[in-house]
């Protein structure tokens, strides 16, 4: 059993680590088309809404599809009073306690509440509210829930390896 959960959350920890270097990209993808826009608009004197809200898109792709890659490498600010000299028993008692918590409730509701709010937006493929912008708010709202889902699982492979942790007897830990 100890071998199938930690099998689960090694896979759900290679396939958050893929999708954030893949929208780790997003970054350099929104600064070159910042610097294309900076240089249009005030060297060249043209303007392309199209290219700033593709900047946009990248900068909200990075963020939403980074989160769970961020959390499994322990990049989210952190208040550690306690936890920094904690054992590894209780660093993982107290990972569990607030996966449960905290991250789920908070995951589950983004993902809940956001649900409407994206089925409306692909009921009328909504696009940009300027002429000439990207058609495809849509496609930027499904973020959304994809984020909270995202958080879910890597909340789900951090409490798993906090169980493993604690399951083990005292003398091993």
């Amino acid at each position: 059993m100890k071998d199938t959960a930690s099998r689960i959350a090694d896979g759900i920890d290679r396939a958050t680590a893929a999708i954030g270097r893949v929208a780790a990209w997003c970054c350099l993808f929104a600064v070159l088309a910042e610097f294309a826009v900076v240089v249009m608009r005030y060297l060249l004197g043209v303007g392309s809404i199209r290219l700033q809200e593709s900047v946009l898109y990248a900068h909200a792709a990075l963020f939403m599809l980074a989160v769970a890659w961020t959390l499994q490498s322990d990049g989210h600010v952190r208040v550690d009073i306690f936890y920094a000299q904690a054992t590894p028993r209780t660093k993982a008692l107290i990972d569990l306690i607030g996966t449960f918590i905290f991250l789920f409730p908070v995951a589950v509701a983004i993902g809940w509440l956001s649900l409407p709010y994206v089925a409306r937006s692909w009921s009328i493929l909504e696009g940009s509210r300027e002429t000439s912008g990207l058609p495809f708010v849509y496609l930027l709202k499904t973020l959304i829930p994809l984020f909270a889902v995202l958080l879910g699982l890597q909340g789900a492979a951090q409490a798993i390896r906090a169980a493993l942790v604690l399951a083990k007897p005292r003398r091993d830990a």
